[in-house]
């Protein structure tokens, strides 16, 4: 799936949102989340397990094409964001 900053705005502007990986596996535990965006330079130990957790929950990862800092600029956020998880509606 090709995703781009205009599209990861918009998600962010519109949807209810989480960041940061515990957060991201607290609600993916739970069953709350419908997506997840990892960027392109996540830790891999933490990719593993975030893929893990999707495929046990059957929700998509979804790698975009841009590093944590690009991703925290995104998010309007003054520090690197790797993860972006999207709240069911």
């Amino acid at each position: 799936m090709k995703v781009d900053a205009a599209e990861i705005k918009k998600i962010i502007q519109e949807r209810k949102t989480v960041i940061g990986r515990e957060q991201v596996l607290r609600q993916l535990k739970k069953g709350k989340l419908e997506s997840i965006y990892l960027t392109s330079n996540i830790d891999e130990n933490t990719r593993k397990m975030i893929e893990k957790f999707c495929s046990i929950s059957g929700i998509g990862a979804n790698t975009i094409p841009f590093n944590n800092q690009e991703l925290g600029t995104l998010c309007k956020k003054p520090f690197p964001v790797s993860i972006l998880g999207v709240v069911k509606s």
